[in-house]
């Protein structure tokens, strides 16, 4: 965890097989701890294709049915169709980066919270995020995913301004 928050959490990326990745994760996520997710993330990358959506687009029953025997990612049903619809509409939106990017305006929001409570759950970016992806098919996006989404890729800084990682991931 102390890994991923030092080396990944809130450095900005345009990666769109890192961007679909942190998508489906924070979807796997939802009612679990982060933990759980980063402890499985090689099962998934192994399970969904190296999170390439082509490959995971075709996905049939058999497909879903294999993942839910599948104990290196979160069994759950609604997760695992929610990855794969999520695969489609990628597809038919032509990529995430340049629209996921377009909610920020292309640049991280800097934000400067004192402590950990300070951050949001969600926030009204966030919340136009989810109701735009609900609205193009995706699913397992609501405003709280987005905006863990939205730190986990760097769309905003929410390192706390004591963090070392504050000012090495603030837009310059």
């Amino acid at each position: 965890m102390l890994r991923y928050h030092d080396e990944e959490w809130g450095l900005p990326s345009h990666d769109e097989r890192h961007l679909f990745e942190m998508l489906i994760l924070e979807g796997a996520q939802a009612g679990l701890s982060w933990s759980t997710i980063l402890n499985k993330r090689e099962g998934y990358r192994e399970a969904f294709d190296g999170f390439d959506p082509e490959p995971i687009a075709r996905f049939k029953a058999r497909d879903v049915q294999r993942l839910m025997n599948n104990p290196a990612i979160v069994r759950n049903r609604l997760k695992i169709e929610a990855a794969i619809a999520n695969a489609r509409a990628t597809l038919e939106l032509g990529g995430l980066d340049d629209h996921l990017w377009s909610f920020v305006e292309g640049r991280p929001i800097q934000n400067r919270w004192r402590t950990v409570a300070d951050l949001p759950a969600e926030t009204p970016v966030s919340k136009t995020m989810s109701k735009d992806l609900k609205k193009r098919g995706f699913r397992f996006v609501g405003p709280t995913i987005c905006y863990a989404f939205m730190q986990s890729v760097g769309m905003v800084n929410d390192h706390v301004t004591g963090c070392f990682r504050y000012r090495e991931v603030a837009p310059s």
